[in-house]
């Protein structure tokens, strides 16, 4: 599958990228929503990523205060990766804090990261900053002009606060390159509340987390629903409406129907789902799925080795959708 351009930047990256959440280490959060993994094994599902063609990783500055860059830094100097040869995407994170602060942090952002620089750097929240929106985008347009990073995103904005940071960065020259929001096979919002259409008018790309809702789609609470008892308390919570009983039940179909969708392109249920995701967009929705196995990262590039039909295509649009 070709590279996509992230938005109108000039940057290239692979339909599917690498979540680093799980780098977080344990005193964090993060604990809460994924199981973290240890140094070694994040250097391995770095190294199953790049393999499968992965060209770009996502963390951020709330991943354990810095601990998932520098994990994805140290993964990516022992696999060989050489600063600037693969995209890292980060975050800002907004929380009580002046857009003075995006200027002041910048500095730990690249330490963490080791030499590797920023290609994105993302504003993680629309709310929760002392300071406007327009604001935080400025001081960001700054660093860009400073070259201390490549391009601007945001996550979780709607689509009225899409238009006004594009608005705003226009007025300083400057794309707005993404927009990092949840999208999967169980949660097509993005397609009712104008975010979708927004960002295809604005040419934004949408870089869809979650998009497994958690583990879901990967089938195996279907398999094993004792399984979800299991998660992380605030997956149980976020993915809670589909993680229930009656909630497996009703995606059942769905995940039966993938199932055997994967069986006739020797894909699994999940790459039946990430390939469903970078696919029914066009190019306007990349994804970033995490891995704390190996195999779960190979697994997850491989959905960029097929192609599903049309007929396969409106067989998950129906089934999703009920």
């Amino acid at each position: 599958m070709e590279a996509r351009r992230l938005g109108k930047t000039d940057i290239e990256i692979s339909p599917i990228g690498l979540g680093c959440m799980q780098f977080a280490g344990t005193a964090n959060y993060t604990r809460l929503i994924i199981n973290p993994i240890g140094q070694e094994t994040a250097t391995a599902v770095v190294q199953a990523a790049l393999d499968g063609g992965v060209t770009w990783f996502d963390t951020a500055e709330m991943y354990g205060r810095g601990q998932s860059e520098q994990a994805l830094a140290t993964a990516l100097n022992e696999c060989g990766i050489t600063p600037g040869q693969v995209t890292v995407a980060t975050k800002w994170t907004p929380h009580l804090r002046t857009a003075a602060s995006i200027t002041k942090t910048i500095g730990k952002r690249l330490a963490h990261l080791g030499g590797h620089p920023v290609g994105l750097h993302q504003i993680h929240m629309p709310t929760g900053s002392l300071s406007s929106l327009p604001a935080q985008l400025e001081a960001m347009a700054r660093l860009v002009r400073s070259g201390r990073i490549r391009a601007v995103g945001v996550s979780n904005f709607n689509a009225r606060q899409l238009v006004l940071a594009h608005r705003v960065l226009a007025a300083e020259g400057i794309p707005l390159a993404a927009n990092q929001v949840r999208i999967s096979l169980l949660h097509r919002n993005v397609e009712r509340d104008s975010v979708l259409d927004t960002a295809r008018e604005l040419g934004v790309t949408l870089i869809a987390y979650s998009p497994l809702e958690g583990g879901v789609l990967t089938g195996r609470f279907h398999d094993n629903p004792a399984l979800a008892r299991s998660a992380p308390p605030a997956r149980r919570l976020f993915s809670r409406n589909v993680l229930s009983a009656q909630g497996l039940e009703r995606t059942r179909p769905l995940i039966e129907a993938m199932r055997r969708i994967g069986e006739g392109h020797g894909a699994t249920i999940s790459q039946v789902a990430l390939n469903w995701l970078i696919t029914r967009y066009g190019d306007t929705v990349v994804a970033i799925p995490g891995a704390s196995k190996p195999q779960q990262a190979a697994e997850a590039a491989g959905a960029m080795n097929f192609a599903l039909t049309d007929a396969e295509h409106k067989t998950l649009d129906e089934l999703s959708l009920t």
